[in-house]
């Protein structure tokens, strides 16, 4: 209902009840009548003159009675009209009768049609309070602001039965970055451009569930006017770099959100089961669906791809702390998965954890049976501090200060090569060659 109406309906119903109240009889009607109301309206039919009697405080006086006149009746005791008048000529009393009638329906025509004229014709408008002003003036475009126009068409929204997520595109010729948790098992997604156009088919044409990423192909005409995202080398990103994250959380329309890096050399959890290296953490918020968007820095660049949240309490939500695979793991593994090859990586077979004294290496927690790790004899702690095991200290010739420091250098060789692993054995140093493996599919 809008302002006029609420305005305007009391005071309808006060000129409605006004109009259509009856009116004591007349000398000449037995009973009153509606001055304003439709014929059909039951509440402005006069009532029966033989409609049953209900009494209320005294009896009402004998004989047949108007409804005004009973209602007169339960009135209290006062003056009454009743008493004897003066004596009018018999001939005038007649003539006052009508003229009486005629002034009252006169003044009651007058005053309904000036109530209809001035409340009920729809045109008469009462007067509204004048809006505040607003300061005039424009704010220059934020940092952010500016980033996210610049970048913000180029990132898509991803659907597939049953999720979405997010993706972005990489180059002219179709091609999409997402996630690869993203796309599941699927062979083709669908996009959403946010234009108003029906989504956009792409292929899959590979996956990594070692660095959860996805690439997808659609046609390049579909995908006409989105600019590509320049890729940042990730390596000089630092900690507390203005990180901004674009993409499409919880299934709304396309979001921006700002914060900063708060981590970098974080490892993840893979699908596979193996980590994800070399990862960014931002408080940044991201949220399920902002899955595969991309992490941009200060001058709009690419520097990850939104993969992980910590959550706490079992909920779903942000709690400031996300995760992003690197920009430069997304510069070696794009290239592959475009050509509609798998990664192949190199495997050492170990899983560590950090040692329990504070002090250089990795201690080894478990080898993975039939390993490149198992076949050159490397040893897992059994006690709650794993110093009954072996504490890797170097690979391939590269210190190791911390667990992440093993999968960095295995990373850069290639399967088959040999490679020297020293480890701490019951306080002495002892190097192990070891021939590293392809990484299969799961650990």
């Amino acid at each position: 209902m809008s302002v006029m109406a609420q305005v305007r309906y009391p005071v309808r119903a006060t000129a409605y009840r006004l109009l259509t109240r009856r009116v004591a009889p007349w000398p000449w009607m037995r009973d009153g009548f509606p001055l304003w109301a439709a014929d059909d309206d039951p509440a402005a039919r006069p009532r029966p003159d033989d409609a049953p009697a209900e009494p209320v405080g005294e009896e009402f006086p004998p004989g047949r009675t108007s409804w005004q006149e009973r209602a007169r009746a339960q009135q209290p005791t006062r003056a009454r009209a009743d008493a004897p008048a003066p004596a009018a000529e018999p001939g005038r009393r007649g003539l006052a009768a009508i003229a009486a009638v005629a002034a009252g329906g006169a003044v009651a025509a007058v005053l309904a049609l000036f109530l209809i004229g001035a409340l009920d014709d729809g045109t008469t408008e009462i007067a509204q309070p004048e809006q505040l002003e607003s300061t005039p003036g424009r704010v220059e475009p934020s940092r952010t602001g500016s980033i996210y126009a610049g970048a913000g068409k180029s990132v898509v929204q991803v659907r597939r039965n049953g999720g979405s997520g997010t993706g972005w595109v990489v180059d002219g010729d179709g091609t999409v970055v997402t996630n690869a948790h993203v796309v599941g098992g699927a062979s083709e997604v669908r996009l959403v451009l946010d234009d108003g156009k029906p989504p956009v088919k792409a292929d899959v044409s590979g996956t990594d569930p070692s660095s959860d990423l996805a690439v997808l192909r659609a046609d390049p005409d579909d995908l006409d006017g989105l600019k590509p995202l320049p890729l940042a080398d990730s390596d000089d990103v630092k900690v507390g770099d203005l990180a901004i994250a674009i993409g499409y959380p919880l299934g709304l329309q396309r979001s921006v959100t700002q914060g900063i890096v708060s981590g970098v050399g974080r490892s993840i959890r893979a699908l596979n089961r193996f980590d994800i290296d070399e990862v960014i953490q931002t408080d940044a918020p991201i949220n399920p669906g902002n899955s595969g968007g991309p992490l941009l820095d200060a001058r709009g660049r690419v520097i990850g791809v939104n993969s992980q949240i910590a959550t706490a309490g079992g909920g779903g939500g942000n709690v400031g702390i996300g995760f992003a695979v690197p920009s430069n793991t997304v510069r070696e593994v794009v290239p592959v998965l475009k050509r509609g090859r798998s990664v192949v990586r190199p495997y050492l077979g170990v899983s560590t954890g950090a040692s329990v004294t504070g002090g250089p290496g990795a201690v080894v927690r478990e080898v993975q049976p039939d390993s490149p790790a198992s076949r050159a004899g490397l040893r897992p702690g059994r006690s709650l501090n794993g110093t009954d095991g072996d504490i890797i200290v170097s690979v391939d010739g590269k210190p190791v200060r911390a667990p992440e420091d093993v999968a960095r250098a295995v990373a850069r060789r290639e399967p088959g090569d040999r490679i020297p692993v020293t480890v701490l054995r019951d306080g002495d140093r002892v190097t192990l060659a070891v021939e590293l493996d392809r990484r299969p599919e799961g650990p």
